[in-house]
């Protein structure tokens, strides 16, 4: 991990600002080794950010709405620039998929991958399962076409191609972001029998471009729901991509089943708020959740807070191989939220929104002023007009501070949210028993 507390650019950063660095590194240090429940945040406003954001609300004040209720916090380092009720909680929509992300990320790794267990109760004879495909859940919230078509190939491999009994569902499985075990049983039924494709099936099969065989596997019977069974041995293990792949995805499309059912996963949204208010440093107060995804306006985050948990973010991943710009869509290269954006390039954001609300955080690369980590928070209708305010915000900082020759490390990219390797064969283990 980088010790800014010791490093030339922290010095001149203290220096600049009259802060006592012995002051600053030892109630700082506390908060890095786990001694400080929240962190420490230096006043010191900057006058370019300062006029930047008067400008910004006075032009929503012109579209009529109050500065009350327009939340904006700006943070360069440990130094809070610029802000406006940046300590309050606002109905943050999207956002909240920060708070899932940081919670998945201090429950598992990464690398962590989801495992789907696939058993039979009965031998196979002649092509045939006599018995039950018993398929149990292991909560993967990525699971869809791709990843059953290499499925239903791997049983065929097996020798596999009918099946006399049921289609058995258990534990917590979902497809096609349906986690209702009839619902996503009748989908993963039809994915595993390609004379059974729908449109859908088939459009989601022509863009695979590794040649993936089309599965052939009949069910005879129906779709149940099951226990999870005991002592029954799996035939094929499934992983999941990776959980920073699975999150970049989620959070590139905002996708608020995947997001739920990964909160779910963590322990639900009171978890998830206690995961992370604590990882971020802030009162816990300023995140209130009632689910994963941010539907509904109860899910309350303050700017504060959601700079605070992409802050989270870029420390935690600084131990391992990515950064923050490998969670979450990159302007200038990812679509999804960020199609119809002007968003400075390289920023790597997280967008939000509800009817009356349009939400923004994330990190902005900056020549001066290196990797600046801001929230927006918009009450208001005109959705479109709201998120080109805040484009121009973000556009005025950059112009006043400057675009990096050299994208900064903490924004680098090292997985291509473009192309998850969805439906690998080599995620698939058949287990030889």
């Amino acid at each position: 991990m980088l010790d800014v507390f010791s490093s030339g650019m922290m010095s001149v950063w203290l220096e600049m600002a009259g802060v006592d660095r012995d002051r600053f590194n030892a109630t700082t240090r506390q908060f890095w080794e786990g001694g400080l429940s929240e962190v420490l945040w230096l006043d010191r406003p900057d006058p370019v950010a300062e006029a930047i954001v008067e400008e910004y609300l006075n032009r929503l004040a012109r579209r009529g709405l109050s500065s009350q209720v327009q939340g904006v916090w700006i943070q360069g380092g440990p130094f809070a620039l610029a802000g406006n009720v940046g300590e309050t909680p606002l109905p943050a929509a999207s956002i909240t998929k920060v708070a899932t992300s940081l919670a998945a990320l201090q429950t598992w790794t990464p690398d962590y991958q989801f495992e789907t267990l696939v058993a039979a109760t009965g031998p196979v004879e002649n092509g045939v399962l006599r018995g039950d495909l018993v398929i149990v859940g292991g909560d993967n919230p990525f699971f869809v076409w791709e990843e059953a078509f290499t499925l239903g190939n791997a049983l065929n491999q097996m020798g596999i191609r009918q099946v006399a009994g049921n289609l058995a569902i258990a534990g917590n499985f979902s497809m096609n972001y349906e986690s209702d075990p009839q619902v996503a049983g009748n989908f993963l039924r039809q994915a595993l029998d390609s004379s059974q494709w729908t449109a859908e099936a088939e459009d989601q099969y022509a863009r695979l471009a590794s040649g993936l065989p089309k599965p052939q596997v009949e069910i005879a019977g129906s779709v149940t729901a099951t226990a999870p069974p005991q002592n029954l041995p799996p035939l094929i293990r499934h992983k999941s991509l990776p959980l920073a792949e699975i999150i970049k995805q989620m959070n590139i499309y905002s996708n608020n089943p995947m997001s739920e059912m990964l909160a779910q996963s963590v322990g639900g949204a009171v978890v998830v708020r206690q995961k992370a208010a604590a990882a971020a440093g802030v009162p816990v107060e300023e995140i209130r959740l009632i689910n994963g995804s941010g539907l509904g306006h109860e899910n309350q985050i303050s700017p504060r807070a959601a700079t605070a948990m992409f802050a989270a973010l870029d420390r935690y991943l600084r131990d391992t191989d990515l950064t923050v710009a490998d969670l979450f869509p990159v302007s200038g290269r990812d679509l999804g939220t960020l199609e119809f954006r002007n968003i400075p390039k390289s920023s790597a954001v997280k967008t939000g929104s509800l009817f009356d609300v349009s939400a923004l955080a994330g990190a902005l690369p900056t020549r001066d002023r290196g990797v600046v980590w801001f929230a927006i928070i918009n009450r208001g209708t005109g959705l479109d007009g709201l998120r080109d305010e805040q484009d121009w915000l973000l556009q005025q900082l950059v112009n006043q501070w400057g675009t990096p020759e050299i994208l900064p490390v903490a924004l680098q990219t090292h997985i291509d949210g473009r192309r998850p390797a969805l439906g690998d064969p080599r995620r698939i283990e058949i287990i030889d028993n």
